[in-house]
C-alpha cells in the first residue's frame, strides 16, 4: 500500500457518476482519452498526476483511495460531493451590477464568461441582465457524485 508522505504516480479517468450525464469524462491525464472523448486542450500538458499522498493535495477521494493500492493496480472508486468537489452552495451565487463587473474584470458580461472576484476566485456567469450578472463561484461540479479510474504507475520517496 501507498503510505503517507511518499509520492503516487497515477494515471487517472474522471466521470461523471450519476444523472443524465453519467459516464461522461470530465478530465483524464491520459492524451489518448481526451482525444477520444473530446477534452483534449492543446494548452494542457497530459501526464500523470504526482501528488504527495495524504497531504491533501487532491481530491479526498483520490487520496484516500490510493492509499490502498499497489503499484500497477488499477481501481475505479465513486466518490461522493464531499469528498470531491464539494456540495453546492447557494451562498456562493452572487448578483453584482453589471457595470461594476464589466470596469472590473475589462470584459462585456456574457453567460458562460469567466471572471475573478476581488479574492482572485474564478466565477463562470450564469445570467446577465442590463443591469446585473449573477455569478456562481462554486466548483463547476459542485454537488455531483464522480468515478475516478485510477492506475497507480509508481510511488516513491520524496526528494
Amino acid at each position: 500500500m501507498v503510505n503517507d508522505g511518499r509520492i503516487a504516480v497515477v494515471h487517472f479517468v474522471g466521470r461523471i457518476a450519476d444523472g443524465a450525464e453519467a459516464g461522461t469524462v470530465f478530465d483524464t491525464s491520459d492524451v489518448d482519452v481526451a482525444l477520444s472523448e473530446e477534452i483534449y486542450h492543446g494548452h494542457r500538458d497530459y501526464k500523470p498526476l504526482e501528488f504527495r499522498v495524504g497531504a491533501g493535495e487532491v481530491v479526498a477521494g483520490i487520496d484516500e483511495a490510493v492509499e490502498t493500492m499497489e503499484t500497477g493496480e488499477t481501481k475505479t472508486v465513486r466518490v461522493d460531493p464531499e469528498r470531491a468537489y464539494g456540495t453546492y452552495d447557494t451562498e456562493r451565487v452572487v448578483e453584482v451590477p453589471r457595470d461594476e463587473l464589466e470596469t472590473r474584470n475589462d470584459v462585456t458580461a456574457e453567460e458562460g464568461e469567466l471572471v475573478k472576484s476581488d479574492t482572485d476566485e474564478t466565477g463562470w456567469i450564469t445570467d446577465v441582465t442590463d443591469e446585473g450578472v449573477v455569478i456562481d463561484f462554486n466548483h463547476e461540479l459542485a454537488g455531483q457524485s464522480v468515478e475516478f479510474e485510477l492506475r497507480v504507475i509508481d510511488v516513491c520517496d520524496p526528494e
